[in-house]
């Protein structure tokens, strides 16, 4: 899920492929090291980007792209890598259900709740790895942010959709997810709750038999 968000089994969607190969075109990319919970810089509100056109921020945008690929995850923001910017890369796989969206940059971005409904949300984090917990989001969300050709970037965002983009959106005000977890106790391994829920899965189909 989100947050730099792990991709559950390790697939990557279809136009994976097609983009790294666009953006290689472009220039060498780099892999980088991903800050884990309990460094500083996870913690800040981060800085807004003076100039989103500027070269430096270019690179770090497609840098980013390839190491959430890489990781692999669903987002990655800025903060995640030592950057202390307002920026977010992200990215809903077919198999996410919905709409399919590429690998997308958002910078300076702004978000806003649509309606009161709340989604619960099992939240993995690539800066706390191997960890996962049930997280209560906005079931649909408007933002709007700067891509990464300059344009502005506005849409409405449901379901898994608008669970990556508020986890995402979250790190660049320094906050984690298990910081909005009403419940601790629903903060697990992977392994494990992953083992939990196939055997709550039987269950439930021999008590339908």
């Amino acid at each position: 899920m989100p947050c730099g968000v792990r991709l559950r089994n390790g697939q990557y969607d279809r136009n994976q492929a097609r983009w790294q190969w666009q953006i290689r075109e472009r220039r060498a990319m780099s892999i980088l090291k991903i800050a884990r919970m309990g460094h500083p810089v996870l913690l800040r509100r981060a800085d807004p980007v003076p100039d989103p056109t500027a070269p430096e921020i270019q690179r770090l945008a497609l840098d980013m792209i390839e190491t959430m690929i890489d990781a692999p995850g669903v987002g990655l923001a800025a903060p995640q890598v030592y950057q202390s910017l307002r920026m977010f890369v992200f990215r809903v796989p077919v198999s996410r259900g919905g709409e399919e969206v590429s690998p997308t940059v958002l910078i300076n971005p702004e978000l806003e709740w649509v309606g009161d409904e709340i989604q619960m949300c099992w939240e993995g984090c690539l800066s706390i790895p191997g960890f996962r917990g049930e997280v209560p989001r906005a079931m649909r969300v408007r933002y709007r942010g700067i891509g990464l050709d300059g344009a502005v970037i506005e849409r409405e965002a449901s379901g898994f959709h608008a669970n990556v983009i508020q986890h995402e959106y979250d790190h660049l005000d320094g906050i984690l997810y298990p910081m909005r977890m009403n419940d601790l106790g629903r903060l697990g391994f992977e392994e494990e709750i992953a083992r939990a829920q196939a055997a709550l899965a039987a269950e439930q189909k021999d008590d339908a038999e």
